[in-house]
């Protein structure tokens, strides 16, 4: 029998107990096939024990696994963002070259979103290790009247070229659309740079119909015409923007899951709800596992095991067909998680 091993990161707030609703559903799954869960403790509490977010040999002790789930990370309250970001989640991406973002955008059945439109299915791909969230800049003269901070977008032509390459196969095995997007009227070096290289690698695309889009555009489209678009994609910042978005109009970040990919598969890939570990809600119990069940559900697509894939998904979508898990609150934690597991 086959066995996935698979690196658990429950994190900080509620991304523990959704890692928990998580492991359980994949466990359910897991016919002909075994799940291999080790459990690592790292999040804000850990760096405020031990002065860092993982260990110096964190990422080589995570190489080993098949894949990787992450649950939440971030408690500002203790640990500034910056430093839970920088220490944990920014580092594993760069280092396993996860440079495709995946998170997908449609409203499951039973699920009201804040828009009239209702069949939208929309997929984003956000470049995921470069562009404006590279690192590179800096401060000088902090706290003086010249102080000056500088934040550089790192644009490489190998970086820009494979998320393209990426993202025109996965147009390619959808409808054919693709929307890329820019701000190349304002930004005349990255991202006329981004647009040259979409119009060099479309050739190589002679099925997918490619559009380019400000990222400003494309924001009022994904909210009066979201039906219009297919795939989606964009450098990191603005693909961080995009998909938050795109959360709001599939009904809220409770069902915004998501996948950082490793395409060669040199290195294991991380999935992960991107809600955040809300601790103003940490503690109560109410915190929707969806978004991380569907996250899961991607992992498992992702090692190949595509059969107990599309049964999460349809038991999550047969929950939320009976009003189960559509509305934050409604139900529990733990209600949520049992009626999808009975729904398998």
């Amino acid at each position: 029998m086959k066995t996935h091993k698979i690196a658990l990161i429950p994190g900080d707030g509620i991304g523990i107990p959704v890692s928990d609703a998580a492991l359980a559903v994949a466990q359910k799954v897991a016919q002909g096939f075994k799940i291999e869960p080790t459990t690592f403790p790292w999040s804000c509490d850990y760096y405020l024990q031990n002065d860092q977010m993982m260990p110096e040999d964190g990422i080589e002790t995570l190489r080993g696994f098949d894949a990787i789930f992450l649950g939440a990370v971030g408690w500002p309250a203790k640990v500034p963002d910056a430093v839970s970001l920088h220490g944990l989640l920014l580092p594993i991406r760069k280092a396993f070259v996860q440079y495709a973002n995946i998170r997908p955008h449609r409203l499951l059945p039973g699920v009201t979103g804040p828009l009239r439109a209702t069949g939208f299915d929309i997929l984003c791909i956000r470049e995921n290790t470069e562009g404006e969230y590279s690192g590179a800049g800096g401060r000088l003269h902090q706290g003086t009247k010249d102080e000056v901070a500088i934040q550089t977008g790192v644009f490489t032509r190998t970086g820009v070229e494979r998320i393209l390459r990426f993202a025109f196969e996965q147009a390619r095995s959808r409808s054919g659309k693709l929307a890329s997007v820019t701000k190349s009227n304002a930004q005349q070096h990255s991202m006329v740079f981004w647009d040259e290289m979409t119009q060099l690698v479309a050739v190589d695309y002679p099925d997918v119909t490619v559009t380019p889009y400000h990222v400003d555009a494309i924001c009022a489209r994904m909210v009066m015409n979201p039906e219009s678009l297919d795939v989606i994609v964009a450098s990191n910042l603005f693909g961080d923007i995009l998909t938050d978005l795109g959360a709001a109009i599939q009904g809220g970040l409770g069902f915004a899951a998501s996948a950082n990919i490793n395409p060669d598969r040199s290195a294991p890939s991380m999935f992960e709800p991107v809600h955040g570990s809300a601790p103003d809600i940490a503690d109560h119990g109410v915190a929707n596992p969806i978004a991380a069940i569907w996250s899961m559900a991607m992992l498992l697509e992702h090692l190949g095991e595509t059969t107990a894939s599309k049964r999460i998904t349809d038991a999550v979508e047969a929950t939320t067909a009976r009003g189960i898990g559509c509305v934050q609150g409604e139900q529990s934690t733990d209600e949520i998680t049992q009626t999808i597991l009975a729904a398998l």
